[in-house]
């Protein structure tokens, strides 16, 4: 799967987070300093040439979409992630996770207890 670039993500998580939004919706949901229409508009169509996102034209106006789902796109990433600096290798990438994002003991305790539910899942 092709990458977005950072300014995409931050475009394509207003979509997903929407579902359905038009330019103007874009527009008011930038944080200041907002982009110029232009450079949404150019973010778009690469983001269209890429087939992340789709649109509907009412009127004058398009209703954006997005053709990938967001646990698809983050799913992908990781996975490459995992692939290019863990040697292919979910254990190592878990491993350095937990180890390395300061995790609280109740968040530990958390993801063991999510890790424990897929091994009962894979055990059925």
């Amino acid at each position: 799967m092709i990458q977005l670039s950072k300014a995409e993500e931050q475009l394509m998580e207003m979509i997903w987070k929407n579902e359905t939004i038009f330019m103007k919706d874009i527009i008011e949901n930038y944080p200041d300093p907002k982009p110029a229409p232009t450079t949404i508009a150019t973010l778009l169509k690469r983001m269209q040439d890429k087939k992340f996102v789709g649109y509907k034209v009412y009127g004058n106006s398009r209703a954006y979409f997005p053709l990938i789902k967001k646990d698809d796109y983050f799913s992908n990433h990781v996975n490459g992630m995992i692939k290019n600096y863990f040697d292919n290798s979910a254990l190592q990438f878990a491993s350095f996770f937990a180890a390395n994002t300061h995790m609280t003991q109740a968040e530990l305790e958390d993801l063991k207890k999510i890790v424990e539910d897929q091994i009962k899942k894979g055990k059925s």
